[in-house]
């Protein structure tokens, strides 16, 4: 059975694959540039395609957490993922009274190791082309590739694509994702 361990371990013996790209420069995101020596949250607030993705961390109180140590890996919905979510939903989200609900959300969309795309297409391709990826939240994903392109399934069975990958920080890594990851339906 696959362990946020697991992932750590094979994620780490990645680190010869990654070297090259981890010093070449990172990808712009949401029109801003992405620096390496910057933590998870320190990026996302310059990223213009990444508000309500930083409202809702804050809002969650989850700001210290994604600023810490790590490291992280964090699959960043944008705005345009948030915006297809029901009418209503981000906001009745981003009350108070609902911050242990989106705070459970948002730790779906992150694991407790640095996994570049390689590292995780390695992982893929050691499980036989599907690799289960369990996140903070308790969530348990389903990675899959296709060429250069990773995709996750979450545990509605939703497809959710990574459009940007491997934006180094000094605390993990983000992949930009198209879509929320939502927990299972209770």
């Amino acid at each position: 059975m696959f362990t946020t361990k697991t992932f750590a371990a094979v994620a780490a013996t990645a680190i010869g694959l990654s070297v090259s790209a981890a010093s070449a420069e990172n990808p712009m995101v949401g029109g801003a540039a992405m620096y390496a020596n910057k933590t998870i949250v320190e990026n996302a607030v310059n990223s213009a395609d990444h508000t309500t993705l930083v409202a809702a961390v804050q809002a969650a109180g989850l700001v210290d957490v994604l600023n810490s140590e790590g490291p992280f890996t964090v699959f960043a919905p944008t705005n345009d993922a948030f915006g297809m979510l029901k009418d209503g939903t981000v906001e009745a989200l981003l009350q108070p009274e609902a911050k242990g609900q989106l705070a459970n959300i948002l730790k779906c969309h992150v694991v407790g190791a640095d996994a570049m795309s390689m590292a995780i297409k390695g992982m893929i391709d050691d499980d036989g082309g599907v690799h289960p990826v369990p996140t903070l939240g308790s969530c348990t994903l389903q990675a899959t590739y296709k060429g250069d392109q990773i995709m996750l399934e979450d545990e509605r069975g939703r497809t959710i694509n990574v459009t940007i990958a491997d934006v180094d920080q000094s605390n993990g890594v983000i992949h930009v994702v198209d879509r929320v990851i939502l927990p299972p339906q209770s």
